[in-house]
């Protein structure tokens, strides 16, 4: 069904005949305002040119019970109205059909459609007569009402809305708190972990009157609280002080395992009574059995806390610095190859002694290596090492791991150790005299 209005001269008589469909089909008040003030912007332009305007209305009936009708109002003139970049800002938004028309597609329920046929004078009277002026008075207010209805409705689901997310927001910020609390508590019970896990892996010092002990680790992994370097420390029989420095190869809790084999194995064998020059090529033996895939290096030291005496035994680790009470170093050079080696074994053990004051630390190559150039670390080790020399014990393999990790270009596990015989009274600085067997 299809209808056409006469000609609409106004913009008045414009919003009077679209408003004369939209009650006609039943449209809400809100729609019909969309539609009376869209149709309105599109005809003013061809009415300021002096060219008269149409509006027909097709109706297309349901296709089912489930399914809309659909009211089609288009806007014709003479010449092609308005572009798109226009009919996008309007009231109610347009299409362009392939004539140049604009046209308005509304859904309408399935018991919706025409009621009365159109009056003759559908279009309405001119815009200077008394009672057009009133039916658009009338009709503005109507349509004024819905729209501040309207307007009020949105602005309480607005508030409605910004209630909501304000508790849902306050609920999430709960959330967030609760989360944090609970991820404190796991940090804190982790660390705790942590520390215990670390204390049974890394022994405390033994108490010799007159040698003071201390230790810095750092795994290379700061989320993993082991590696591969380890170091087991206990004294003999004797009154000596045995010293065992392991660095198993790769990172994290395997090779963490590799390490605690190498120094129960070496603690069992020293224990047993064997020498330090046989314990590497031992306990090579030993472990290839347990685990083939084993490569380590190893530092292994003799100290007897009375005389200052001190015995090496190395495979493939590197050397032990001693810096003497007067500042001079010396770095020990042990020969040897370590476990999953070729031909594993100290080649020989190195003899010296160490006076009153002398510093002896022994590391893994983590904290030389850290800017890939050995040699280089080894002179900074000995640079910090003296600066530090008379501090006390327990701080200085700390300080000299923050010396050497200034710069970090290889991160690697770091571990030093450091031994110094404790001044005596009267007493005078001994000799090391380097003896090899």
């Amino acid at each position: 069904m299809t209808r056409l209005s006469t000609p609409l001269t106004s913009p008045a008589q414009v919003r009077q005949a679209a408003r004369r469909i939209a009650d006609e089909y039943g449209l809400p008040l809100v729609t019909r305002a969309r539609l009376a003030h869209a149709a309105e912007q599109v005809a003013r332009p061809l009415l300021a040119r002096g060219q008269p305007v149409r509006l027909r209305d097709r109706y297309h009936p349901p296709g089912g019970a489930e399914e809309s009708g659909e009211l089609v109002v288009t806007l014709t003139a003479p010449a092609p109205v308005s572009g798109p970049g226009r009919r996008n800002t309007l009231p109610l938004p347009a299409q362009r059909t392939g004539n140049g028309e604009a046209e308005w597609r509304l859904a309408l329920p399935s018991s919706a459609g025409p009621r009365t046929p159109w009056p003759p004078d559908g279009a309405g009277g001119a815009e200077g007569d008394d009672g057009a002026f009133d039916e658009e008075k009338r009709a503005a207010e109507e349509e004024t009402r819905a729209l501040l209805a309207e307007l009020d409705g949105l602005q309480e689901s607005h508030r409605r809305l910004n209630e909501e997310l304000a508790e849902t927001n306050s609920g999430v910020l709960a959330l967030y708190v609760q989360l944090e609390e609970r991820d404190e508590q796991l940090r804190r019970a982790h660390g705790q972990m942590l520390r215990e896990l670390e204390d049974a892996l890394r022994p405390a010092p033994p108490h010799v009157p007159g040698l003071e002990l201390a230790v810095h680790y750092a795994p290379a992994d700061t989320d993993a609280p082991t590696g591969g370097d380890l170091y087991d420390w206990f004294t003999m029989p004797d009154g000596t002080v045995h010293i065992t420095v392991v660095d198993a190869l790769g990172h994290g809790v395997r090779s963490t395992r590799s390490a605690l084999n190498v120094t129960h194995a070496v603690r069992t064998l020293a224990l047993e009574g064997h020498p330090p020059k046989d314990i590497v090529q031992r306990v090579s033996e030993i472990l290839q059995g347990i685990d083939p895939e084993l490569m380590a290096t190893l530092l292994l030291a003799r100290l007897a806390p009375a005389t200052g005496d001190l015995m090496l035994a190395n495979g493939s680790h590197p050397p032990a610095l001693l810096v003497h009470a007067d500042g001079s170093s010396d770095y020990l050079e042990t020969p040897g190859r370590g476990i999953g080696f070729p031909m594993p074994g100290s080649e020989e053990v190195l003899h010296t002694r160490l006076a009153p004051g002398d510093l002896l630390v022994l590391y893994t190559d983590g904290l030389t290596e850290s800017l890939r150039d050995p040699l280089e670390g080894e002179r900074r080790l000995a640079d910090s090492a003296r600066r530090h020399l008379a501090a006390p014990i327990t701080d200085i393999p700390g300080a000299i791991a923050t010396d050497m990790h200034t710069q970090v270009l290889h991160q690697d596990d770091t571990l030093a150790l450091a031994l110094r015989l404790a001044e005596r009274a009267g007493s005078g600085t001994g000799e090391a005299d380097g003896s090899r067997d």
